[in-house]
């Protein structure tokens, strides 16, 4: 199936290879940070436009799908959840104009699961009733990577909607539980500038339970305590360097980090280390869009309509057509 797709608030670009992996064209990009267009570039070969806000919607190409994985730092439980009343909470509104202006036959949106519960619903409300209103039939789920294949839990809230009532639904868990061994490195091939100090691998192992896992990565939570799991927690752009710690002795390489994200070992690494554990923590597991990728088009492909919703009714029957 051939169809055209933008990728919003691109990052490195996990979103676009979940929809090309289904022959999707991609027609035009967006990514501010500088960093991050640089891996963009050198995988796509191609730089993505700046800024969204300092973009003229009209001058978009044509399109089938719009997908954008907005700044989430607005909604997220790790940041102050301000919402709407942060700049970066405002950037959706970029999206729902260019919808309204492009008007594309679908998209698929990423944010943090806490879009769904910040302040108490009423933002998520707000985000779903706009979508509508643009004339879409809106879907949303919360995924988590460790269902598609990756050793990572990491929970997002994926919004999909399409300009018919089409038969849609998001894909199941494959019930294979994911190995972390497929997706470490061999440590005598490990630059030693990997490794802990012996001070904080010996505050490690005092914390630690027990009889843990081998191989596991390590997590410090806010409150100092270990936990030693065989997958990692949800990979942040912005923590701190020993936040997750490989068998309690290692950071995770770069390659380590895009593999806990999906990312093929194909996919080019060419920026600091700093950079990259910022810009994989704010990627998405490229095994989660891909599957909703198939299903999206699945149902595109099919078309089938489903039973008209009581609120599309009221709009078909106008009141001068209701019945005496």
């Amino acid at each position: 199936m051939k169809f055209k797709f933008i990728d919003l608030f691109a990052g490195i670009g996990g979103i676009r290879l979940g929809f090309e992996y289904y022959g999707g064209e991609c027609v035009f990009s967006s990514e501010w940070d500088s960093f991050a267009q640089d891996t963009y570039e050198a995988n796509f070969y191609e730089r993505p436009t700046g800024d969204i806000t300092k973009i003229n919607p009209d001058e978009i190409p044509e399109h089938d799908i719009l997908l954008g994985g907005f700044p989430c730092q607005a909604f997220s439980i790790c940041g102050n959840q301000k919402g709407f009343s942060d700049t970066r909470g405002t950037l959706f509104f970029n999206i729902e104009e260019i919808l309204r202006i492009k008007s594309p036959y679908a998209f698929m949106l990423e944010n943090v699961k806490n879009l769904n519960s910040h302040d108490k619903g009423r933002t998520f409300k707000i985000i779903t009733q706009h979508l509508e209103d643009l004339g879409y039939f809106v879907h949303h789920t919360i995924l988590n990577s460790l269902g598609f294949g990756v050793p990572q839990k990491r929970e997002r809230t994926i919004i999909v909607g399409f300009k018919d009532n089409i038969q849609f639904s998001f894909p199941k868990p494959t019930g294979i539980k994911p190995d972390l061994a497929d997706v470490l490195e061999d440590d005598e091939r490990i630059e030693q500038q990997y490794f802990v100090s012996e001070e904080i691998r010996k505050k490690r192992f005092e914390k630690v339970k027990p009889n843990y896992p081998i191989p596991s990565i390590w997590h410090e939570n806010k409150s100092g305590n270990i936990s030693a799991l065989e997958y990692s927690c949800a990979l942040r752009a912005g923590a701190s360097y020993n936040y997750l710690v490989v068998n309690g002795i290692r950071r995770p390489t770069p390659r380590e980090l895009l593999r806990l994200q999906g990312f093929p070992d194909s996919f080019k690494i060419v920026v600091p280390y700093t950079q990259i554990r910022k810009q994989v923590g704010n990627s998405v597991a490229v095994p989660v869009i891909k599957a909703v990728a198939g299903e999206m088009l699945k149902s595109i492909s099919n078309k089938k309509q489903t039973i008209p919703s009581l609120k599309q009714l009221e709009i078909w029957v106008q009141p001068e057509c209701q019945l005496m």
